[in-house]
């Protein structure tokens, strides 16, 4: 299986008039996390919240700046997480996946809506 990639469009909605960023980021179900570049936190002018400790590919463990909020846009859907800041691109993990309900199409290497649920993002609450 290849690598799945997306457009997204990451903003600060704390500061309203900030100029978006849209970035091609690696769609990655197996990480938990929205990770973004410290290029792109400077550019939305995200400030640390806090650390969270994270396990990397190669097993070991790193402290790692986590900062927030970060609107993302995907097609017709929005979400609303922190971010852990690392690497040198953007990175889209499970939590604003199910939060936007989005599911990956590892056969054509894509990204999309539920088709389940084309217009509007559903969930479970209970």
């Amino acid at each position: 299986m290849g690598l799945v990639y997306a457009n997204i469009k990451l903003s600060n909605p704390v500061i309203p008039d900030s100029i978006p960023v849209e970035t091609n980021c690696l769609v990655d179900s197996g990480s938990t996390y929205l990770c973004i570049t410290q290029h792109i936190a400077n550019q939305l002018g995200l400030k640390e919240l806090q650390q969270k400790e994270a396990q990397l590919a190669d097993g070991s463990s790193k402290l790692l700046p986590y900062v927030g909020p970060i609107k993302i846009e995907f097609e017709n859907r929005i979400c609303f997480v922190g971010a852990l800041v690392i690497g040198n691109e953007c990175l889209l993990g499970a939590i604003p996946m199910e939060d936007m309900d989005l599911v990956i199409h590892p056969k054509l290497f894509t990204l999309s809506v539920n088709p389940e649920s084309p217009n509007i993002a559903s969930g479970k609450v209970k």
